[in-house]
């Protein structure tokens, strides 16, 4: 199977689980009237609309490339977790609008010890499926699951909160707290609602991933061959689980294009078991010039000008420059 396929048959399972968890809290609500219950239902209710636009996002995602879409369809992911991103932030304005009517109101709470069994319940349901969420997403390089298993993991996060107030609640009888703990869930919410919405924002707009670029720099230092001499101008692009990678390379002048080839094919390789075969690369070479024979460790050389000086280490700021190094 497929990455794109893996990631569409995992978001389908995903999307109904978080229907039934939703079932499952907005009973422990109705049976609770615990308004930090019905901030954890709020969230899910979002999970549920969310899995149902990272579903679809993922159809979209998963189409080949066509004329009209020459890189793909993967931005689909990006508009999907910006979507989520939206929802959660509007589920925490939503829980704080409730937490801030309830000060007024003053509903009771009874029933916690069955609210407690069933919000417990999903609590563990949703850990264990965001963790694989998480793992499939990122092995797959794809945002779409990796939100949808944060959505999953933060759900798990707030709900034990919620367990644990509700716990000191029904002890000490401290039903304030309720309300309390509601308004801090509220704050809590909106906040990751904003951090998924700033990562697919910058998604849409190739924002560099520097983790991802510090990874890659790392992995070609560490594999460099005497034929590299110098590469630059890297960037890196994603479109949901595809990396698009540009760079130049410097390769001795006297190649031929068979050659050149060959050692083009060994550094997509390299990269490929790095970061998975959801890869497309354009790989512009050079011929070397006189300045770069300081810099080259080929022992072989036959057309050598001057003699090796200093290696010089690719790092992020060299390696994603339009410009060959030079002493």
């Amino acid at each position: 199977m497929n990455s794109a396929k893996q990631n569409f048959r995992v978001q389908q399972w995903i999307t109904l689980l978080s229907v039934i968890l939703f079932a499952a809290k907005i009973v422990a609500y109705y049976l609770t009237s615990s308004l930090a219950i019905l901030s954890d239902a709020l969230e899910s209710i979002v999970n549920v609309i969310a899995g149902f636009i990272g579903l679809y996002s993922l159809y979209v995602a998963a189409k080949p490339r066509d004329t009209e879409h020459p890189y793909g369809h993967g931005k689909a992911e990006f508009v999907s977790a910006a979507a989520e991103g939206a929802l959660i932030f509007a589920a925490g304005l939503l829980v704080l609008y409730e937490a801030t009517q309830n000060f007024i109101k003053n509903k009771p709470v009874e029933k916690l010890d069955t609210g407690l069994i069933l919000v417990a319940l999903t609590a563990v349901i949703n850990f264990v499926a965001g963790f694989i969420c998480i793992k499939i997403g990122k092995r797959n390089n794809s945002l779409a699951l990796q939100a949808s298993g944060k959505h999953l993991q933060l759900d798990t996060w707030s709900t034990l909160i919620i367990i644990v107030s509700l716990v000191v609640i029904l002890f000490t009888q401290l039903f304030w707290l309720d309300k309390v703990v509601a308004l801090a869930m509220s704050v809590f919410i909106m906040y990751n609602g904003y951090k998924i919405l700033r990562q697919s924002l910058a998604g849409i707009m190739d924002e560099a991933d520097m983790d991802l670029l510090q990874r890659m720099v790392n992995m070609l230092n560490s594999r460099r061959r005497p034929n590299w001499i110098d590469l630059h101008n890297l960037r890196v692009i994603k479109y949901g689980s595809v990396l698009h990678i540009d760079c130049h390379l410097t390769l001795p002048w006297y190649m031929n294009i068979h050659e050149a080839h060959k050692e083009i094919d060994i550094l997509v390789e390299l990269i490929k078991e790095e970061f998975g075969d959801a890869i497309e690369m354009f790989v512009h070479t050079d011929g070397c010039l006189d300045f770069s024979c300081h810099l080259c460790q080929k022992d072989d050389c036959n057309v050598r000008q001057h003699p090796f000086t200093k290696r010089v280490e690719w790092t992020l700021e060299n390696i994603i420059s339009n410009k060959k190094h030079q002493l």
